[in-house]
């Protein structure tokens, strides 16, 4: 194995976006230093299952389903 190709693999403090903070080992940064998060899994929709509307008004679904909408599995 080639020496020196490996980044630093050190322990950094993660902050949340509550506030709440955790040690962990990371190759961000240097040793001690801080990661402030602007998204985490506590607080976005994608983690926490919050609601999204598909909203088209005659746009690319309506194109596309007019287009494809015939092809897929038979009822």
């Amino acid at each position: 194995m080639k020496a020196d190709i490996h980044p630093q693999y050190h322990f950094i403090k993660v902050v949340m976006t509550d506030g709440t903070e955790y040690m962990t080992r990371s190759t961000y940064g240097k040793e001690g230093d801080t990661l402030n998060l602007d998204i985490d899994p506590k607080t976005h929709p994608a983690w926490t299952g919050g609601t999204q509307q598909l909203l088209d008004r005659g746009g690319r679904l309506s194109r596309f389903t007019s287009r494809f909408g015939s092809i897929g599995a038979r009822k």
